[in-house]
């Protein structure tokens, strides 16, 4: 009796074992085999890029390639050309329209980068918390990002015109001298540009600011409080360090933005008076589409894109330090 019951136990522990192994020999090799014609999904991912991909080389990177070639010819517009190496380079750097439109650039750049990220990070923290009519104030601020640039750049010319609203206003107010040619005088028509696009695109950079301004604990600023810190060494201890990301992004997309202003100098001033507004951009048109100069105007557009491209870079190298 013993020997058999040792014997069922025996053949019960070891038949699940074996008809196991069986049922893994039998279905294993099943299993492990694909079904014809299945597609791997990490293959099939990428097919909903290459549409995308497709638009972007087609579009983007081949112009920017293709303008790069007449770069370096005297095309025209229309007929043959030739090929004259770095002349068009040359000739931009030697010319003094160009070199002032260069300056122009990133003096706008610069002034923009500056007045909209300041100006931007402190209506974004003055409507972040306390104010009862933030919401409503941050659409009222937000509003002239959705507009059109040449709409808003013609309202402003009127508003600049020697007899438009502010030098009425001026002259109501017995500031006669200040009532000048603000768009007509070299040196404050570039101060015009700088107005306009700074108060357009100020409200961006405030919402950039707020969405940054909700990832500071608000524990941090009342314990810094409690502590006996003033509102300013809260601000400048506390809250601008958790925004350094934010400050970095705001301030590339600023400085892209503000190398490729062009649709307020047009409309302003159209890049005078005397070229003291002209920049690259409206350069680049002007050589092209007016003077015909497709090989020249195609060499500025390429000094234009490799000082973006720069900007670019950098913000990438900026975030990838911070990340570290």
């Amino acid at each position: 009796m013993n020997s058999i019951a040792t014997e069922a136990r025996t053949s019960g522990a070891s038949g699940p074992a074996e008809s196991g192994r069986a049922g893994g020999d039998r279905f294993g090799p099943h299993r492990a085999r694909r079904r014809p014609g299945r597609v791997d999904r990490r293959v099939a991912s990428w097919w909903w890029v290459v549409p995308a991909v497709v638009l972007t080389v087609g579009i983007q990177y081949f112009g920017v390639a293709a303008g790069s070639v007449f770069a370096f010819t005297d095309w025209k517009g229309a007929g043959a050309f030739r090929f004259v190496g770095v002349d068009n380079f040359v000739a931009a750097f030697q010319s003094p329209a160009t070199v002032q439109a260069l300056w122009n650039t990133l003096f706008l750049a610069l002034c923009f980068v500056v007045l909209t990220n300041v100006l931007g990070l402190a209506l974004a923290v003055s409507l972040n918390r306390v104010l009862k009519t933030r919401y409503l104030m941050r659409v009222l601020i937000f509003m002239p990002v959705v507009l059109s640039p040449l709409a808003v750049a013609y309202i402003w010319k009127f508003i600049f015109q020697p007899n438009g609203p502010l030098n009425g206003l001026l002259r109501s107010l017995g500031l006669d001298s200040w009532a000048v040619a603000w768009l007509g005088d070299p040196s404050t028509a570039i101060w015009t540009i700088v107005v306009v696009v700074v108060w357009q695109n100020i409200g961006l950079t405030m919402v950039i600011y707020l969405a940054g301004l909700a990832n500071v604990p608000p524990e941090l600023e009342e314990a810094a409080a409690v502590d006996g810190a003033s509102a300013w060494a809260r601000f400048f201890r506390v809250v601008l360090p958790l925004l350094r990301p934010t400050v970095v992004i705001a301030s590339a997309l600023t400085l892209i933005q503000g190398l490729r202003i062009f649709d307020h100098v047009l409309a302003l001033t159209g890049g005078g008076p005397f070229n003291a507004t002209q920049t690259l951009a409206t350069l680049v048109y002007k050589e092209t589409f007016v003077n015909s100069e497709f090989g020249y105007g195609s060499a500025l557009s390429l000094i234009l894109t490799l000082l973006i491209t720069v900007a670019a870079i950098l913000q990438v190298t900026l975030l990838r330090q911070r990340e570290d």
